[in-house]
């Protein structure tokens, strides 16, 4: 298969007049953001390893297939997926076939000046930015808690190394957080803190833990929680391996090994775990009170879809209704104030418009991954029925307020 040594860069031309802010880019990683700044004792932990001719990562002597190539030297095109989530897929073809010819690793995935240049071109002003291969850290490494810890620091040391947490004013990378504990949690919000992050991601999943996992909203984590308030930082809940590809292990004969978007079997489609991860997330946030004792944090659903958005209205309101003793205020209404939702393209808008304010709507472009969109600024087509206020809302200002620690 040929591979393209060079990127498309579609000239843009559009000017929405105003600075567009996205929430939802990616970086690639390289082989050393794990291991630059990981212990010694934790290397032969987390490898990279050759299996018939390809690199592949070893996690504690298993090698995880979530990101089959995880060096990055080739990947699928920004944009290329776009038909396929589209559902414009008449002929039949299998995912890869709908990919095309898959592109060498570029500079502007993993070098925040050549990033920035290129945000230029497509006429971005900021963006969030959100690792790639991290997904699998937490997923894939059971309750290793120590090893979870270690790996993501490197991470977010890597990061401030290569990228910095407020790289000009316009690129935003995120500080990662793991539950494992709430030690291990604390002092990495601390050094993320002291290096200027403006938001984190923690990851849409129960906690980790030596024991087993609980909730998010465990008291254990209340200091935790109660720095970030402080902090006046916001909280990013990015789609992630949250385990949930177990459910569709139990209804296929599955054993593990799960690829991300493998696209083989339709009812893996069907059960859509990402919705249900960012729901249950969201819902035991609330349940368990981190929003009602933390109120001045802001939680952002990024790459998570929007199609959860009618069903938690639902269930929340059920849920109040059952057992109002059990909530300190009405949990819809925190997840109306609280929760800012950042839909996929090819979602109806019209109707996530009757459920959530055009104030917490977030635009994303997911721009390298090939599910994103390739031109950024395609996504302000399918905002064409909202105002022209909200449009602005959507595209730039929702985020540059939270940005700017705005409540």
């Amino acid at each position: 298969m040929p591979v393209q040594t060079v990127m498309e860069r579609p000239n843009e031309t559009r000017d929405l007049g105003y600075p567009v802010y996205d929430a939802d880019g990616h970086l690639y990683e390289t082989a050393d953001t794990f291991r630059r700044h990981l212990p010694k004792k934790f290397h032969n932990a987390l490898q990279y390893v050759t299996v018939n001719g390809r690199t592949k990562l070893a996690v504690n002597g298993h090698i995880s297939e979530w990101i089959p190539n995880p060096t990055f030297e080739v990947v699928a095109a920004p944009g290329s997926h776009e038909k396929w989530f589209r559902a414009d897929n008449k002929e039949g073809l299998s995912l890869r076939e709908m990919t095309g010819d898959p592109l060498r690793f570029q500079p502007e995935f993993a070098e925040p000046e050549a990033r920035l240049k290129l945000l230029d071109e497509q006429k971005v002003h900021a963006q969030l930015i959100f690792p790639t291969l991290a997904s699998v850290v937490e997923g894939h490494m059971g309750n290793d808690v120590d090893l979870i810890a270690a790996c993501i620091h490197s991470l977010n040391a890597w990061v401030a190394d290569e990228w910095t947490y407020n790289y000009k004013d316009r690129i935003f990378p995120c500080g990662y957080v793991s539950l494992t504990s709430a030690e291990h949690a604390e002092a990495e919000i601390d050094y993320l803190l002291a290096q200027g992050a403006k938001h984190i991601l923690v990851r849409p999943a129960p906690a980790p833990g030596r024991l087993g996992s609980r909730s998010p909203g465990d008291r254990e984590f209340d200091r935790f929680w109660a720095k970030v308030n402080e902090s006046n930082i916001f909280v990013v809940l990015h789609c992630s391996d949250s385990g949930y590809d177990k459910i569709y292990e139990w209804w296929s004969g599955g054993s593990g090994g799960q690829i991300a978007f493998e696209r083989s079997d339709p009812l893996k489609l069907c059960m859509d775990g990402v919705s249900r991860a960012i729901q249950d997330m969201l819902c035991a946030l609330i349940c368990h009170g981190v929003m009602d004792r933390n109120p001045n944090i802001r939680w952002v659903s990024a790459e998570n879809g929007a199609t959860f958005v009618p069903n938690i209205t639902k269930i929340l309101k059920k849920a109040y209704g059952q057992m109002p003793q059990a909530f300190a205020s009405d949990p819809y209404e925190q997840f109306r104030d609280k929760v800012y939702v950042a839909p996929f393209y090819e979602e109806n808008f019209d109707e996530l418009a009757k459920y959530v304010s055009p104030d917490r709507l977030l635009f994303g472009s997911d721009w390298p991954h090939a599910e994103g969109l390739e031109r950024p600024l395609d996504y302000i087509d399918e905002v064409k029925n909202f105002s022209k206020e909200n449009q602005e809302k959507f595209m730039s200002s929702n985020l540059k307020g939270l940005i700017e620690g705005k409540r």
